[in-house]
């Protein structure tokens, strides 16, 4: 009995049980009451993600274990005209964490527009792999 509450409370989100949560701030870019709307609002991006929560879409086209770098992919979004939000979240994704503070060492050195927009393309890209488990192996 104790297994079966425990093991649903492991796959419910927003609640950690016995795992290391680590935080990470989400660059958050909008949120919109339909998969259309969202659909149609985000087809400058070439990766996002979105969750789902009280049926509004939120869409992130950022991810960071740094603070600075949220600070900076910010900057540079709202440089080239978009608005964003920075959010802070827990996520228990060892995984994704390890490659994402990789991508953020790289991210920390640089001020190179392209760069920025690719590193985020990429960690946007493993995030699927890793934490929504969409890997293309």
């Amino acid at each position: 009995m104790a297994y079966f509450i425990i093991h649903q409370y492991e796959s419910y989100d927003g609640i950690t049980v016995s795992k290391t949560a680590f935080k990470l701030y989400y660059i958050q870019r909008g949120v919109y009451s339909d998969k259309t709307n969202m659909e149609n609002n985000m087809k400058d991006f070439t990766n996002y993600i979105y969750n789902v929560e009280d049926n509004m879409y939120y869409t992130y086209i950022g991810i960071t274990t740094k603070k600075d770098n949220a600070i900076k992919i910010s900057d540079y979004y709202k440089k080239i005209g978009y608005e964003t939000y920075v959010k802070e979240k827990l996520i228990d994704n060892h995984d994704f964490v390890q490659i994402l503070s990789e991508y953020d060492n790289i991210l920390a050195k640089t001020n190179d527009d392209e760069s920025i927009k690719v590193i985020c393309n990429q960690v946007l890209s493993r995030y699927e792999e890793y934490v929504n488990g969409k890997r293309k192996d």
